[in-house]
């Protein structure tokens, strides 16, 4: 790859003033001999340099099925939406105390989808193009950026717009998901002043807005956003195009290759991946400038701002500069401060912003609730950058001329630990030098952005501590004093942070009358068990789980905002978590329209324990075929007819010693797509072949045809349409029963010991019931006794007949296989008839050592459970496969 480091050098040998003379208001004289050295710390200046950084070499296991599979990223980040997309802060705690400036893998992200893969190959070649209304429309490469003009380096904190929203979300939840106060961070970002290339396509009379759109390609098309033209243009603005960040090539999350960086502004404004600057006279029509990043009246609901698009068109609430806004870092939440030996100040730290350039002039703390204020010092390490005139990592470091403010500061106090004990709370506000200072209340709004009010931090006395808590913790973390006053029933929103002010001993909570929201469908009373679940869990019809209740998202995929893949990673999981903490009111309330019904107890039990994804670690060969968190391929090696309607298909393993790994009685999934139609089909089925024969799995499948009045089935008749060699997709193992051996059986994970098997089939429901009988008819020593009652419509329609009378043969006292036909032959010896009352109270005699195992047709199950309960058989005595 072409090295950019070689481009800068190549470029910084050249004169290139003459194509610059535009310059900021009363600059320095430049000197086109300035050192080029990356290293600005000289005797008189010593400037803040970037933390030690550790790039993340692995793909993280929860980024391994998402679009996001080529980004590897540092464990310590907090998910703020689940899996996928991506979006993160870091710990409060870890972003202070790396200094000033932040190292790539601590530094937010906001992702609203996947990110764009990038080759480092492909870099210098990246392309973006400056169109609409300038006179030259151009189209450049990074490669022309860094070698054709002047480079710079500048340090800037980018903010998320929805920084503390998790304090708006307890008081009423917004539509956005919830940060807490790390979504902040700083770099040294080195580019091009976005001025320069405006410049040179010379914008036409009539344009005033420069739209700028990423290569993200998102559920309603790529990111985009605008800024004034007048902004991009001033320096002072400080508005650049950037490669580079603390001196590296851009990181994929960070916008690898080439992103914008808007100082002083909500960081929705610095669009990544950037391939399209566009000169308009209006501003950007991009869904995501329209439908984002703007503080709607605080009396606007949800519903209202969902069923009215005249609030998202008004451009006055679009927000651009960053509000003024401060936060304590230490004390931190859930620190301990002892009483007994302790010094006698404690230093109180935090940080502080302002937006738009604006400095922070001001942090005060108050430890009275306002009543009374003390005045923090305040540390500005982005002043040091202004006595520096070096090139750092390849880019003119030169701020000395300008007055702007573009970073986060420190401020910190010591307090009395005398006052903090005598205190109920220790508050924190600041003013930046246009005298904008954080309110004492919050103002909430739909989006639930620009959260700057007052940061409060409780003081709880326990003994010989002093106990400190947050508002909040982020996502869906526990914790924080805004969350213990809800859960007692206090009105956040009542001026007093839930509390009731008028005798300062007691702080009476406000009671209020929690609102929900019905998230089900009161006419559905369906119960799903965990083997339909698992058969919804990928993208062609995901089932998810919301408190135990179950959703379909197949219908909302394409329209939702965090993209399919949010619904796809949430597939036969429950996502309860996720969901409550991310999703808005007027989303809960749309959730009845996609609930199907309620999952029954022991399928909630087993989606709360821990998920497995089993890997192959190491070069050697895997024992075991099935994973039940993963897909596994295996291709078609063989297809046997049984009969006009029946096949058994034999599936090639991995190697020659591979096993299935399906315990007896269990089932796995099968996924495929018609050779056809290409439509994607998942089915259970138990295999018939041995568990333990190495190197194949044999399926057997009953093909239902189509006819003239009756669709047929859709996966039987993919099966029979699969060429050899194909390959279909397996998972599992499934199912709530397993045969252990010798009378030993496990249920939903509980051991019971049973004397005998009455087994109750039709049809292809044979194979679990043929996998048991085989499985004890094999083990001489295995005493427990079975009877097999299998209907069937005529001779040959009965399967496995072959191998069930072999497996009698010799096992007379403890086997009998009792076979009825509806249709039944002159000469039949057999029984007669359906499966149903009748012979089921001849042949299935109650026996409290008896458990009765039934797989068939949903009427076969239907007419055995009405005729084993009239026989008073027990619930815990049967189970159907």
């Amino acid at each position: 790859m072409e090295d950019l480091s070689s481009l800068q050098h190549d470029k910084h040998s050249r004169t290139i003033v003459e194509k610059h003379q535009q310059l900021p208001p009363t600059p320095p004289s430049s000197d086109d001999n300035a050192s080029t050295s990356s290293d600005c710390q000289t005797d008189d200046v010593e400037i803040p340099m970037p933390p030690p950084t550790r790039v993340p070499a692995q793909v993280l296991d929860q980024d391994k099925k998402t679009p996001d599979a080529h980004v590897p990223r540092d464990p310590r980040l907090i998910r703020l939406t689940g899996v996928h997309p991506f979006n993160v802060e870091s710990p409060l705690s870890a972003l202070f105390n790396e200094g000033f400036l932040t190292s790539p893998e601590l530094f937010y992200v906001r992702n609203h989808g996947a990110v764009p893969e990038v080759h480092d190959k492909d870099i210098p070649d990246w392309e973006f193009s400056i169109e609409g209304l300038v006179e030259r429309p151009m189209t450049i490469t990074l490669r022309q950026l860094i070698v054709e003009y002047e480079q710079i380096t500048c340090p800037i904190t980018l903010v998320c717009a929805g920084n503390r929203r998790k304090e708006q979300n307890q008081v009423r939840k917004s539509k956005g998901f919830s940060w807490g106060a790390a979504g902040v961070s700083t770099a040294l970002f080195t580019g091009v002043a976005m001025a320069d290339v405006i410049r040179e396509a010379r914008p036409r009379r009539r344009a005033r807005f420069v739209c700028m759109e990423g290569a993200d390609k998102l559920p309603n098309g790529f990111y985009g956003t605008s800024v004034k033209l007048n902004w991009v243009m001033d320096p002072n603005k400080g508005m650049m195009l950037a490669y580079k960040m603390n001196g590296e090539a851009l990181r994929p999350d960070h916008g690898k290759p080439l992103r914008a960086v808007i100082p002083g502004q909500i960081g929705g404004r610095s669009v990544k991946w950037l391939k399209k600057l566009i000169v308009r006279e209006a501003p950007s029509d991009n869904w995501y400038h329209i439908y984002d990043n703007r503080v709607l009246p605080t009396m606007i609901s949800p519903e209202e701002s969902a069923n009215n698009p005249k609030w998202w068109i008004d451009d006055r609430y679009a927000i651009y500069d960053l509000s003024t806004n401060s936060a304590t870092v230490y004390p931190a939440h859930e620190e301990k401060l002892s009483l007994v030996g302790r010094a006698e100040k404690y230093v109180a730290k935090g940080y502080a912003y302002g937006g738009g350039g604006r400095r922070i002039t001001r942090v005060e703390l108050s430890l009275d609730k306002g009543k009374s204020w003390r005045l923090a010092n305040i540390e500005y390490p982005e002043d040091k950058y202004r006595d520096c005139d070096r090139y750092l990592f390849g880019g003119r470091l030169d701020m000395s001329w300008r007055e702007s403010c573009f970073c986060w500061c420190f401020w910190s106090l010591d307090i009395p630990v005398a006052d903090l004990a005598n205190a109920n709370d220790l508050l924190v506000r600041a003013m930046d030098d246009s005298m904008n200072i954080q309110p004492r209340d919050m103002y909430w709004s739909v989006l639930g952005m620009m959260n700057n009010p007052w940061f409060r931090v409780t003081i709880s006395k326990e003994g010989d501590f002093l106990r400190f808590e947050h508002p909040t913790q982020p996502a869906m973390m526990p914790g924080g004093w805004m969350e213990r006053v809800k859960k007692a029933g206090g009105n956040l929103a009542n001026g007093y942070w839930g509390e009731k002010l008028g005798d300062e001993q007691t702080n009476e909570i406000v009671l209020e009358v929690a609102k929900e929201v019905s998230m089900k469908r009161d006419d559905v009373n369906r119960t799903i068990a965990i083997d339909q679940l698992r058969k919804h869990d990928d993208e062609n019809d995901p089932w998810f789980v919301i408190n135990g209740e179950v959703y379909s998202g197949t219908s909302f995929m394409k329209e939702h905002p965090g993209g399919a893949q949010s619904i796809i990673s949430a597939a036969g999981l429950d996502a309860t978590d996720e969901f409550m903490a991310i999703h808005s009111e007027t989303a809960k309330s749309m959730m009845p329209g996609y609930h199907i019904g309620t999952l029954d107890a022991t399928a909630q039990k087993t989606l709360s324990e821990p998920e497995t994804h089993p890997a192959n670690a190491s070069n050697e060969p895997v024992p075991t075929f099935l994973r039940p968190r993963a897909w596994t391929t295996a291709p078609l090696h063989s297809k046997k007819i049984i009969n006009s309607d029946t096949r058994i298909f034999t599936f090639r393993l991995a190697h020659e010693n591979q096993t299935v790994g399906l315990p007896i009685g269990q089932h796995l999934m099968i996924r495929l797509r018609d050779p056809v139609t290409r439509e994607a089909i998942i089915r259970s089925y138990t295999p018939i072949s041995d568990p333990e024969k190495p190197g194949f799995l044999d399926v057997l499948v009953k093909i239902y045809f189509d006819t003239s009045t009756v669709k047929g089935g859709k996966m039987s008749q993919a099966m029979d349409a699969l060429p050899i060699g194909h390959g279909v997709d397996f998972k599992g193992p499934i199912g709530r029963f397993e045969y252990l051996g010798r009378g030993l059986c496990a249920i939903n994970g509980t051991e019971k010991k049973v004397r005998k098997f009455a087994m109750i089939c039709a049809g292809s429901g044979i194979t679990p019931i043929f996998q048991v009988f085989r499985a004890v008819m094999s083990d001489e020593a295995d005493s427990t006794a079975c009877k097999v009652l299998n209907g069937n419509r005529m001779v040959e329609d009965i399967l496995c007949k072959e191998d069930l009378d072999a497996l009698v043969k010799g096992n007379e006292e403890r086997a009998e296989v009792l076979y009825t036909l509806t249709k039944a032959p002159e000469g039949w010896k057999g029984l007669r008839g359906r499966i149903g009352g009748e012979l089921v109270r001849r042949h299935c005699v109650r026996d409290e050592g008896t458990l009765v195992l039934v797989c068939g047709p949903e009427a076969l199950e239907k007419a055995i459970r009405v005729a084993l309960r009239e026989q008073g058989w027990p619930d815990e005595q049967v189970l159907f496969f």
